[in-house]
């Protein structure tokens, strides 16, 4: 029998540094055949569009899919096994396969669907690397404990009820083979010390951690883990597996939206400021235009960390909103002008 084909599952919260993260492993890849599958909450590929263009011929995947259906934990029959068996079907083969779930996908399950005969005898899974936002971690946004959740409420509207979030902050710790802690730059060492701890106290006891600053992490550190992660696949188990809950993405919404025409760049960064202090608003991205300027504007934000910056590719004029049920569109629309 052939070697079977490693695979990566790269896993995270909303915002956390997935795409960057995979960037720079694709420009580190060295001409390695890469696929990469990429899978978006809600109708618009952004991500799939930085990941495809990286600006230079030599650093590009072999091959970018988007799952743009559904999130890859519900949608496993239907998209993702059809699209692996796509990619083994094809000559060559990919020589390494990267896979980047929605923000609010269960690892789990998806782990689970490497088991599958027309899968497993070709794909092992070389690593779950779940990307944790260490800076978000720090102010208490994804704790356990009732204190920390209080004044996550109190200093942020949108949190007004039981919180999914955490659990798949949870659960996608509890699946990982390798947990990389990002923008550890912008927290002290105390703070780094706590969210280690914190980690630690839900991830498997197998895992290690890395700390990653904009993403930039040798590739040898991201690829080689050798996990065989669907050996033990069922026995990576989820808040759902232990409670009999079951998943689903009712408690979000997620749509696009128009961007009008920024006349700055720090212009637009205001406008999206404006819209992620709205009740419910947890992620805004996308590419806007901007008076006098070439190149659009990517728009990344999370919480209330807004990013803007200008760069070739993808489509303009949209921006995709994520966030918890009965978002506000009207409210959303006016405060990005």
């Amino acid at each position: 029998m052939t070697d079977r084909i490693p695979a990566t599952i790269v896993t995270g919260f909303l915002g956390a540094g997935k795409t960057t993260l995979i960037r720079n492993l694709i420009a580190q890849s060295n001409g390695r055949r890469i696929a990469l599958i990429v899978n978006e909450f809600g109708d618009m590929g952004f991500d799939g569009g930085l990941l495809s263009d990286c600006g230079d011929d030599a650093c590009k995947p072999d091959t970018v899919v988007e799952l743009t259906n559904g999130c890859i934990c519900c949608t496993v029959a239907d998209d993702f096994l059809p699209t692996m068996e796509m990619l083994l079907a094809r000559e060559p083969a990919p020589e390494h396969i990267v896979i980047e779930t929605s923000g609010l996908a269960l690892p789990q399950p998806l782990v689970r669907a490497f088991t599958w005969p027309s899968v497993r005898h070709r794909v092992t899974i070389d690593g779950v690397v779940t990307v944790i936002d260490a800076a978000a971690v720090a102010d208490g946004r994804f704790a356990h404990d009732e204190a920390a959740v209080t004044a996550q409420r109190i200093a942020d509207p949108s949190v007004d009820h039981e919180d999914p979030i955490e659990e798949l902050f949870e659960d996608q710790l509890s699946c990982a083979d390798l947990i990389v802690l990002s923008k550890t730059d912008l927290i002290d060492a105390g703070a780094l010390a706590e969210v280690e701890a914190l980690v630690r106290r839900e991830a498997r006891p197998a895992a290690r951690s890395v700390h990653a600053e904009k993403g930039d992490l040798p590739v040898e550190v991201l690829l080689g883990i050798g996990a065989a992660a669907e050996d033990d696949a069922f026995e990576r188990k989820s808040h759902h597996d232990l409670e009999g809950e079951e998943h689903d993405h009712d408690d979000f919404d997620s749509f696009t939206v128009r961007a009008p025409v920024a006349a700055s760049i720090e212009a637009l960064g205001a406008s999206i400021a404006r819209a992620m202090a709205l009740p419910g608003v947890l992620r805004i991205k996308g590419r806007a235009s901007v008076t006098g300027k070439p190149l659009p504007a990517v728009v990344q934000a999370v919480g209330p960390r807004v990013e803007t910056y200008f760069a070739a590719g993808g489509e303009t004029g949209r921006l995709v909103v994520i966030g918890e049920r009965g978002l506000d569109r009207a409210a959303i629309e006016a405060a990005l002008g």
